[in-house]
């Protein structure tokens, strides 16, 4: 049985929502000297490397694009890396970036290891909010805020110049 995929999101559609959010983040954050932007591994470090870009454009800020990676479905501290030190992000603005918000799983276990640096600021960045929270955590930063049921699915594809989101 296949899943009829409907289209949510085209690629020149990801780009508007992308840039829109490279403005709101550079909005406030345009006195940092620094400002790290850190995609959680997979499609979530995607839409960082191209936030990253567009930010790079907008002003003196210097931005530097990091990674954090973790295992989705057992996302302990444990099995939770980051591309470089830690000790980097004290007292630094950072934006954790992801594909999807959905129950904040993933996202509150990657801020976890970033909190554990005492960074100034923490923010979330996210494509797609579906609004199906079990843990404390919100994004700042929404391309779009999705309607969906548990059952459905929604699914990112960010990697080449092409881009989609679908519900399925």
């Amino acid at each position: 049985m296949t899943k009829e995929r409907t289209l949510i999101l085209d690629a020149t559609q990801i780009e508007q929502k992308i840039v829109r959010m490279a403005h709101e983040i550079h909005e406030r954050n345009y006195l940092e000297k620094e400002l790290y932007i850190v995609g959680v591994a997979g499609d979530g470090n995607e839409l960082a490397r191209r936030l990253a870009a567009h930010l790079s454009e907008l002003g003196r800020t210097k931005i530097l694009l990091r990674e954090v990676t973790l295992d989705k479905q057992r996302p302990n501290a444990a099995t939770t890396t980051y591309s470089d030190q830690l000790s980097e992000l004290s007292n630094k603005a950072v934006v954790l970036v992801d594909d999807v918000l959905n129950s904040g799983r993933t996202l509150i276990y990657a801020s976890r290891i970033l909190l554990d640096a005492q960074p100034r600021s923490l923010a979330i960045a996210t494509l797609i909010d579906r609004f199906h929270r079990r843990f404390p955590i919100r994004a700042d930063y929404v391309g779009l805020t999705l309607s969906t049921n548990l059952k459905e699915h929604v699914s990112v594809e960010l990697q080449g110049p092409a881009g989609a989101v679908y519900l399925q």
